[in-house]
């Protein structure tokens, strides 16, 4: 080989070396950034945690005790109100850039669970939130570790629907990952169920109120509402997924199998009872009848119609106001021609809170807790709160919106300064009509 060649070989090598050592160190410093980034995150979660565990437990006078029945669904019995907690988008972030507002989620959770003493809650998804750019880590088991141990302190019986962002794509763990944890038997307090394996997604579940007669007065359905569809794989496009036919077709035989039952008991102590048991459904992502009824509403000058009644809130999200489902599922005409539910709680969109009844089926927003996914809004206080609900033994029901910033919240533990703001009805773009 020639002189001028051998030295451009020579060259050539030294430039690969040479590139090859930048790349590696760049992966270095990567690998680096990320352990300190995780051991911050760690750090921080445990100091949360260790300040979780100086919360008092709630204390109820005639507090319940859950039992699984012969079908392996959770059931509380009594012959008195039954209490509900509705929290949604609690949006922990489990990592070192989000901690200061985790702490603040922690605190408004835990004020309003001691002050309301409820029978149960049940969180109608994003408990987590493990956006790295917000949150600082990919990690969404570490936030829901965070989020249990603030529930089991409290020592409140408890149990969630999955949300969009409890498991993104990037998110270390799945939903599957994510069901084993909290339905760990380590946990005395938390009720959750993987559900049936032949239905699509996690969580699907029925918890049964039952009187002291053996009949079943309400049974409360928990559905996965999923993620997002159509390769909108990060949710940028807004293009969310809907309840799946066989999640409809698991409600409806669910409802009959309840209602065989009751059925059966009440012939045995020759009791008379409705056609068929109450129901309420509980899920992140609305349905499409909550556009549909919104939309109704608006059109109408933002007043009642012949299928719309508002009982309470306003809808203060973008032009589309309502985030739903991109498809149609089936389970509200499901629910209209079974008889049977009469009320469906979501979450979801953080700065809508409306309750309305729509063709005689209450469908309603719960409060947020949100401090850390939408911009500013740890700032803002109109929003935050939660919805609780109450279930009567003769299987009526009725629910209220509850701000976390009223006084008989205040006081409880360490309350920030925030603006409360008007929650206008923002008018539908033409695009979404």
């Amino acid at each position: 080989m020639k002189t001028k060649e051998k030295n451009a070989e020579v060259k050539k090598t030294s430039k690969g070396k040479k590139a090859l050592k930048v790349l590696c160190i760049i992966l270095a410093v990567i690998v680096a950034g990320a352990g300190i980034c995780a051991v911050l995150s760690s750090t921080g979660n445990k100091a949360n945690i260790e300040k979780i565990s100086a919360f008092e437990k709630v204390e109820k006078a005639d507090s319940l005790v859950p039992e699984k029945d012969e079908d392996g669904n959770w059931t509380f019995t009594i012959d008195r109100e039954f209490k509900v907690m509705q929290l949604t988008d609690v949006h922990i972030g489990g990592g070192f850039m989000s901690l200061k507002k985790d702490s603040m989620a922690l605190n408004a959770v835990a004020a309003m669970v001691k002050a309301e003493e409820p029978d149960l809650v049940i969180v109608t998804g994003d408990v987590s939130y493990p956006v790295p750019f917000q949150a600082g880590t990919f990690n969404n088991l570490s936030s829901a570790k965070v989020f249990a141990a603030l529930m089991e302190q409290l020592g409140v019986y408890w149990t969630l629907g999955f949300g969009n962002h409890d498991t993104e794509a990037y998110s270390y763990h799945s939903r599957e990952d994510i069901s084993e944890f909290y339905g760990s038997e380590d946990f005395k307090y938390c009720i959750f169920e993987s559900g049936p394996e032949d239905v699509d997604g996690y969580g699907n579940q029925i918890i049964n109120i039952k009187n002291s007669d053996g009949i079943v007065t309400q049974s409360l359905f928990v559905f996965d509402s999923h993620s997002y569809v159509d390769g909108d794989v990060l949710g940028i496009m807004w293009k969310y997924d809907n309840i799946h036919e066989n999640q409809v077709q698991w409600y409806e035989e669910a409802l009959k199998k309840i209602n065989a039952k009751n059925a059966e008991t009440a012939k045995e102590k020759e009791l008379e009872i409705p056609d068929t048991v109450k129901s309420a459904a509980f899920f992140h992502i609305p349905l499409t009848e909550q556009k549909d009824a919104w939309y109704e509403y608006a059109d109408n000058g933002f007043a009642d119609t012949e299928n719309v009644k508002l009982h309470y809130g306003t809808a203060g999200e973008g032009k589309k106001v309502v985030y739903c489902g991109i498809g149609e599922d089936g389970l509200f005409e499901k629910m209209l021609e079974l008889g049977s539910t009469q009320a469906v709680f979501c979450g979801h969109d953080h700065y809508n809170n409306f309750s309305l009844e729509y063709k005689g089926i209450r469908l309603t927003y719960g409060m947020s807790v949100d401090y850390l996914a939408y911009p500013g809004i740890y700032k803002q206080g109109s929003q935050r709160g939660c919805t609780i609900i109450t279930f009567s033994p003769d299987g009526s029901f009725d629910c209220k919106a509850e701000n976390y910033y009223q006084e008989k919240y205040a006081g409880v533990y360490e309350k920030e300064t925030v603006d409360m703001q008007e929650l206008t009805r923002v008018e539908i773009a033409d695009e979404y009509k």
